[in-house]
């Protein structure tokens, strides 16, 4: 897909957000930010529709790519959000069609000893982009606004320092040529409950839900009023936070890849023709009988 396309997605973005590019201060963070929970669920997005539109913005992501490595351009992606908000499925969507050699999605275990008696950033610092690369970070150096002050493993002068010192660090990472674009997933109390619920009734997710999870949905508005002053603090013209409504993962993966889309300056890159060869010849070659262990053909 063209570059037409692209400045559709834009146009479709820019009344959300300020001059600036940052968060539109009018914007809701309600719980509900569609109103009434029944209305919300008979607007989720079908099937069909869905992939559809998940089509196009995924060959998008391939142009951009390929517009990343031969530039070499350094974008970084920070994913924030409440548990369950959906920031692995929509990674996992824009990781899908594209190289992870280029594409890097990074979530980061709980800090060694080490680790801990480092500088607060140090061990995220490693995980940027260089040239030709997009890093994907499904929760970042904002845990220290967020998930530690929440849970008791920071203390209020941790926060309150980083706070004040985060701005700076990401003006550097601007000044440097990274590309920073930085999302808060949003997502109501019941369809919050929702999804913690399947994840103890589904054998496939149940390695999604830890007792962390589950401290956290108690404390949600603990975590509500620390989210507040994140973006309060750290919401800059270099680095704005932009806040996505998710109750429809369908609509909310589908906004977010196409406003990413539009924050980054990409153009296809021209391509060579390319033709597939001759079909191989064997020369001679004959598989020999070797008595190898085979996988059984159950299906």
């Amino acid at each position: 897909m063209g570059k037409k396309s692209k400045k559709s997605k834009k146009s479709g973005n820019a009344e959300r957000t300020t001059a600036e590019g940052s968060v539109d201060s009018s914007e809701s963070l309600s719980d509900s930010p569609d109103g009434d929970a029944a209305e919300t669920a008979d607007r989720k997005m079908k099937r069909k529709a869905y992939e559809a539109e998940m089509r196009i913005l995924q060959g998008e992501l391939v142009v951009m790519q390929e517009w990343v490595k031969a530039t070499g351009a350094k974008v970084c992606v920070v994913f924030e959000g409440l548990d369950s908000a959906g920031k692995g499925g929509t990674i996992r969507r824009i990781t899908e069609r594209t190289s992870p050699r280029v594409f890097k999605h990074i979530a980061l275990p709980v800090p060694t000893e080490r680790e801990k008696s480092q500088m607060y950033v140090q061990r995220y610092i490693t995980q940027f982009p260089a040239a030709g690369e997009v890093v994907l970070f499904d929760r970042s150096w904002y845990n220290r606004a967020g998930v530690e002050p929440v849970l008791g493993y920071c203390t209020p002068e941790q926060t309150e320092r980083f706070l004040e010192m985060v701005p700076a660090v990401e003006r550097a990472m601007v000044d440097s040529g990274i590309i920073l674009v930085k999302y808060w997933l949003n997502v109501s109390v019941e369809e919050q409950a929702r999804r913690l619920e399947s994840r103890i009734d589904d054998p496939r997710k149940v390695w999604k839900l830890s007792p962390t999870d589950l401290k956290s949905y108690g404390r949600r508005y603990e975590y509500c009023r620390r989210r507040d002053a994140m973006l309060a603090a750290t919401d800059t013209p270099w680095a704005p936070w932009f806040v996505a409504h998710n109750d429809d993962k369908k609509r909310g993966r589908l906004n977010i890849i196409s406003h990413l889309l539009s924050r980054i300056p990409y153009e296809p890159v021209p391509r060579p023709d390319v033709k597939l060869p001759r079909p191989p010849s064997a020369k001679g070659y004959v598989e020999p009988d070797l008595p190898l262990h085979r996988v059984p053909e159950k299906f």
